[in-house]
C-alpha cells in the first residue's frame, strides 16, 4: 500500500513505516463501548447494592432504637412500669441471667426443641407434599384430610401431647414438628402444582427415573417454595416450643417466663422475651443469607 505520509515525516521517521496494531490484539488503549457500557452499569448496580443494604439496615437500627427509646420514656410517665417494665430493667435482668448462668439452660433446652421439631417437621412435610403430589388420585383422597389436621388449634394439641409422650423433650419435639409439617406441606404440595407439566413430561419420554426427576426437575423448581417454608417454620417452631413450655415443662424459655408471670415479675417476662426475639432474628437472617445464595441466578 502507498504511503499517504509527507516528506517532513518520512525524515523524521528514518523512511520506516509504523507498525500497524495488531489485528488480533487492538488498541490496548481502546475498549469496545458495549463492554465499556457493561462495566459501568455492573458498577452502578454494586453502589446501588452498597447504599440499598446501608440504608436498610440503618432504618432497621433506627426503627428499633426509636421503639426503645419510646418505651423507655413510656415507662413511668405514660404507663405504670409494673406492668411494662423498661428496657433499662430488661437489660439489666439480662446481664444478670447471663452472669448468673441461669440464662443457659433454659435457652439450650428450647434451642433442642426447636431444632429437633423443625428437622422432623420440614423432613416429614416435604414427604408428605411429594407423596400427595406425585401419588395421583390415592393423593386426593387424603388431601382434604391433611388440610383439615392443618386447621387444628395445635395449642389445643400440647396437653394431649404431654399426657401421651410425658413432660420431657419428646413432648415439645412433637409440638414443634405438628406446628412446622404442615406449612412445609402445603408449599410443596403448590410448588410441584406449579411445575411446567411439559417438563415432567420430557423426563417420562427420556425415561428419567424419579429420583433423577426430583434432583433435576423438582427440587430446583421446589428451592423458592422451600426457603420460604423455611422461613414460616422458624417461627412457627419457636412457637410450637414456648407453648408447649408455657402448658408443662421444667425448663425452657417458656417455662422462665411462665415462672416469672407467676410471681408477677413483668421484667423476667419481657426477659425471656426478647431472648425468644434474638433467637428469631438470628435464624431469619441466617435463613435470608440463605436464600439470597441459593436464589441468587435469579
Amino acid at each position: 500500500m502507498t504511503s499517504l505520509r509527507t516528506p517532513s515525516e518520512r525524515l523524521a521517521t528514518g523512511g520506516r513505516e509504523p507498525a500497524a496494531p495488531d489485528a488480533d490484539m487492538g488498541d490496548a488503549r481502546t475498549v469496545p463501548p458495549g463492554r465499556r457500557q457493561g462495566r459501568g452499569q455492573g458498577r452502578g448496580r454494586r453502589r446501588y447494592g452498597r447504599r440499598h443494604r446501608a440504608l436498610l439496615y440503618a432504618g432497621r437500627v433506627a426503627v428499633g432504637g426509636l421503639t426503645l427509646l419510646l418505651w423507655q420514656f413510656a415507662s413511668g410517665r405514660w404507663v405504670d412500669p409494673f406492668f411494662v417494665s423498661s428496657p433499662s430493667d430488661v437489660a439489666a435482668r439480662l446481664a444478670a441471667l447471663v452472669r448468673s448462668g441461669e440464662l443457659w439452660p433454659h435457652l439450650l433446652t428450647t434451642l433442642a426443641e426447636f431444632g429437633a421439631g423443625l428437622g422432623i417437621g420440614t423432613a416429614g412435610g416435604i414427604a408428605l407434599g411429594l407423596a400427595i403430589a406425585f401419588s395421583g388420585l390415592v393423593g386426593q383422597w387424603f388431601h382434604p384430610y391433611v388440610m383439615a389436621l392443618y386447621s387444628l388449634p395445635r395449642v389445643a394439641l400440647a396437653p394431649l401431647f404431654i399426657v401421651w409422650f410425658g413432660i420431657g423433650l419428646t413432648s415439645k419435639v412433637t409440638m414443634v414438628a405438628t406446628m412446622v409439617i404442615f406449612a412445609v406441606f402445603y408449599n410443596v404440595y403448590e410448588g410441584i402444582r406449579s411445575i411446567d407439566p411439559d417438563l415432567l413430561d420430557m423426563a417420562r419420554a427420556h425415561r428419567a427415573s424419579f429420583l433423577r426427576t426430583l434432583r433435576w426437575i423438582v427440587f430446583p423448581a421446589l428451592t423458592p417454595w422451600l426457603l420460604t417454608a423455611l422461613r414460616l417454620g422458624v417461627g412457627l417452631a419457636l412457637i410450637g416450643a414456648v407453648i408447649a413450655e408455657l402448658v408443662g415443662s421444667s425448663a425452657g424459655l417458656g417455662y422462665y417466663i411462665k415462672n416469672s408471670s407467676n410471681l408477677l415479675d413483668i421484667t423476667g417476662v419481657f426477659a425471656g422475651l426478647a431472648v425468644i426475639t434474638a433467637v428469631a432474628m438470628t435464624f431469619d437472617t441466617l435463613v435470608g443469607a440463605l436464600s439470597r445464595y441459593l436464589l441468587r441466578y435469579r
